[in-house]
């Protein structure tokens, strides 16, 4: 489904076919493969697949995150597996590792709770993050964002252990039933 968030620094627009290069550096950096947990490696192909599918994938939405100024790009994120019945969805984002800590995470997510919880008119939007992923809580917390629970050991990277961690956040209480 396409869509466009505007914010004050940072564009978020449908993810197309234009930003498979992209994508590609993104799912081949070794910080943010460990960040997201991703073992698996992508070719060329299926990047350009999702890319391609992305405007027309049913139950989600999937953003290439800009710099509002033409800065270029700054990462991706996804609202996806929403669930109509229950209002609810799940959020991700991977931003490039040098961006992080400039705040633009935190206005991306911002503007896609805003989405969610206005446009959509859902009631609640999860996360999973890894333990060891402590500047990307803060940046949900902020977001208003809460720790739910722990899957523990959920997560074996480099031979180690890692818990996922649960979060959600709220929409306004009531706004379903306007």
């Amino acid at each position: 489904m396409e869509s466009v968030l505007r914010g004050p620094r940072v564009l978020l627009r449908t993810l197309a076919e234009e930003d498979v290069d992209d994508m590609m550096r993104a799912v081949q950096d070794p910080e943010g493969r460990r960040l997201t947990g991703t073992h698996r490696e992508f070719t060329r192909a299926d990047v350009e697949s999702w890319c391609r599918s992305r405007a027309t994938a049913p139950g989600r939405y999937d953003w290439a995150i800009l710099a509002a100024d033409g800065g270029g790009w700054l990462g991706e994120c996804a609202l996806n597996d929403i669930d109509e019945d229950n209002l609810s969805g799940s959020y991700r984002i991977a931003l490039d590792v040098d961006r992080a800590g400039s705040g633009y995470g935190t206005e991306a997510t911002g503007l896609v709770l805003d989405f969610a919880f206005g446009e959509l008119g859902l009631h609640r939007v999860e996360l999973e993050v890894f333990d060891f992923n402590v500047r990307a809580q803060k940046s949900y917390a902020k977001s208003g964002f809460v720790v739910e629970g722990v899957k523990r050991e959920a997560l074996r990277w480099d031979g180690r252990w890692h818990d996922t961690v649960i979060m959600a956040a709220l929409g306004i209480p009531g706004a379903a039933d306007r």
